[in-house]
């Protein structure tokens, strides 16, 4: 199974990032689920979101505490919280940053860190959709890093998602425009 944690703040779409997700790998025929965890706090507070995708059913129904993944929309939780605790020994992380991935690694608190990848998806975001909204620029760049997953998909999951066309296809626009600009 395949655990992915989405760092970001209320309003910033971590929520919608892990829905598409999991509805861009049900085309690719996977087993997949996505929530989100957070309390009574409003817009622009910490939160977390979390995507399973597997072969088989999934019937795990817990937060994800061990991921592969981690997603962080908003650089300036890494200066806040850990948001690698848990990340497996080969976890990778891919963080929403103008820093290059050296000194983002220096920046995250804990120990354990694999492979760390930068995009600056903010820049897009603005560029592409016109808002400071990552979510679907932070996906381009990360189904570019994994084989279980493509552009493709992510783009029929987005069209399905959104019902104004204008918004889908800034969207499609912004992962996109971030696809291929992770740096290592």
């Amino acid at each position: 199974m395949i655990e992915i944690r989405i760092h970001g703040r209320g309003g910033q779409g971590a929520v919608t990032a892990a829905e598409l997700l999991a509805i861009a790998v049900g085309f690719k025929g996977k087993s997949s689920q996505s929530f989100p965890y957070f309390g009574v706090e409003r817009r622009g507070a910490p939160v977390q979101a979390y995507c399973r995708i597997d072969d088989k059913p999934i019937r795990v129904h817990q937060n994800v505490y061990t991921p592969d993944y981690i997603v962080v929309l908003d650089p300036t939780l890494i200066d806040s919280i850990d948001v690698c605790e848990g990340l497996k020994k080969e976890g990778t992380v891919i963080v929403n940053t103008h820093l290059s991935s050296e000194q983002c690694k220096k920046k995250l608190k804990s120990k354990q860190v694999g492979e760390v990848y930068t995009v600056d998806a903010t820049s897009i975001a603005l560029e592409k959709i016109g808002k400071p909204i990552v979510n679907t620029a932070m996906l381009g760049a990360f189904v570019n890093l994994v084989d279980w997953v493509d552009s493709q998909c992510l783009e029929k999951a987005v069209n399905e998602f959104f019902d104004d066309k204008n918004m889908a296809d800034k969207n499609i626009a912004a992962f996109k425009g971030c696809c291929e600009i992770v740096k290592v």
